[in-house]
């Protein structure tokens, strides 16, 4: 199926109008900036009609949507990405006909891209508002409280089409893409804020679990006592490290022109050739699983005989999360060493489950191996569906006429030697992701290891693209020979 059907709605759609000439760094870094303070104010505004009901929705959401539960980016850019997603994924399993190469097929595909994503922005607003449990809407110049329902789910669905806006903005004005500034900065301002938190408190965390509480203990063991403090902002440290180095680990396959000998070019293969899709979407499995388990499993019963089987599944505790069970063991339900300091979190790992007694050890075992063997599952699926299988490379370079040095020009011959890299690669980088998740949620990293894990692969495209136009700005004649 073709998208031509969305040619009549074009004129319709809002769209920011490219720049008549080429902005300057300078225009560039001003645009940038912005669009990242005006994604900080509606960062931090709630509705209005509405008040703070006091939920909170899980961090592993709130990093990967840039959004912030209670405020006008309820949603964040979620109804962006779960557009873009979807469509990947129907033309990677062909059941729509996109050729990328086609100026009209591309249109149409984001055009298609901005409807689906104006829909979503409305029904995930509803999905989040209408429940109440984040926001509580007031009755306002005496209207009924249902006016100011309908009011805050368009408030919050409309500030969620401003940033697919300010997206491209950025993408026309700016530097990079805003989707990916704008995840940036909510993981980098969660970092800030948490790090701020550690030290000098607030945030719901005691002052006796702050560096601050901990200074004025003058104990003889203060410095241990510092140093188990700030252990969350060391892993953080780490995973940003490890990150960094996964980012500059590739294998670089040399390519050739078949009819022009001595002109080629490397097609690089990076350790995270799958990026963190494999941890987003293991990570949304498992947030699913917590949310369902709230509904299906509270309070349920399924006897076999004198049995009850549905805490076997999963025992739920008054907290509302797993507490014990099949899923519990498969799934993370670690208490936040942040918020409860680092002794008290060593004794509960040291513990065991409340219901069938269950070391938490075994927990964590089967925990890091159930999520990573999920990630190297949907690491596989991705590049199948996405189009980056080495059978779809392989068509790719066939069609710009290029081939391996010492290979036939043959799809299957290449595809062979692609499979030796592309496959090993995907499962190696997908365990690594994996890992990093797990362990940022073992240690209590400050901004979950996905948030460190994507902060960091935008941070170095953004430093890429500064470095490539600070060129350009001195080498005017290097535009044309990189097509820019």
């Amino acid at each position: 199926m073709r998208l031509n059907f969305i040619k009549p709605f074009v004129p319709y759609l809002p769209e920011v109008k490219g720049p008549a000439f080429a902005p300057t760094l300078k225009e560039k870094l001003i645009w940038t900036g912005a669009v990242l303070a005006l994604f900080f104010i509606m960062y931090h505004i709630i509705p209005f009609g509405a008040i703070l009901s006091g939920g909170s929705f899980i961090e592993f959401i709130q990093v990967v949507l840039a959004s912030k539960t209670g405020t006008l980016l309820t949603v964040g850019i979620g109804p962006i990405i779960l557009a873009s997603i979807l469509l990947q994924l129907l033309a990677g399993a062909k059941i729509i006909e996109v050729d990328f190469s086609n100026q009209e097929d591309k249109a149409n595909f984001s055009a298609t891209q901005k409807v689906l994503a104006i829909a979503l922005a409305f029904i995930e607003s509803a999905l989040f508002v209408l429940p109440e449990a984040y926001l509580t809407p007031i009755s306002i110049f005496g209207l009924p409280t249902s006016f100011a329902l309908l009011l805050v789910v368009f408030q919050v669905a409309f500030a969620s089409i401003i940033l697919l806006l300010l997206d491209e903005v950025v993408s026309k004005y700016g530097i990079g893409s805003g989707i990916s500034l704008f995840i940036a900065a909510g993981v980098s301002l969660a970092i800030v804020q948490g790090s701020l938190v550690l030290f000098f408190g607030g945030g719901g965390l005691e002052e006796s679990l702050t560096v601050i509480g901990v200074l004025k203990e003058q104990s003889a063991t203060v410095i241990a006592s510092v140093i188990l403090t700030v252990l969350p902002l060391i892993f953080t440290f780490v995973i940003m490290l490890l990150s960094v180095y996964a980012e500059n680990v590739r294998v670089e396959i040399p390519l050739a022109f078949d009819r022009i000998r001595g002109f080629g070019s490397r097609f690089p293969v990076k350790l995270l050739y799958v990026s963190v899709l494999p941890v987003i979407l293991t990570s949304a499995m498992f947030v699913n699983i917590q949310l369902l388990s709230r509904g299906f499993l509270a309070n349920a019963e399924f006897m076999i005989g004198d049995v009850n089987i549905v805490p076997l599944i999963g025992y739920v505790g008054p907290n509302g999360y797993l507490q014990d069970g099949l899923l519990y063991l498969m799934t993370s339900s670690f208490s936040n060493p942040l918020f409860i300091g680092y002794n008290a979190y060593l004794a509960v790992l040291a513990g065991s489950t409340p219901l069938f007694g269950i070391p938490e050890f075994i927990h964590i075992i089967i925990y890091a191996v159930t999520y990573i063997t999920l990630c190297v599952f949907f690491g596989k699926f991705w590049i199948e569906a996405a189009g980056m299988a080495p059978s779809d490379i392989a068509d790719q370079i066939t069609k710009t006429g290029m081939q391996i040095p010492g290979f036939r020009r043959d799809p299957r011959i290449i595809k062979r030697v692609l499979e030796k890299y592309i496959s090993t690669i995907t499962i190696i980088g997908s365990i690594f992701v994996g890992f990093l998740a797990v362990f940022a949620d073992l240690t209590g990293a400050i901004g979950s290891g996905t948030g460190v894990l994507l902060t960091v692969s935008i941070v170095q495209k953004f430093y890429e693209d500064l470095k490539r136009q600070k060129l350009f700005e001195t080498y005017s004649g290097l535009q044309g020979l990189f097509g820019s």
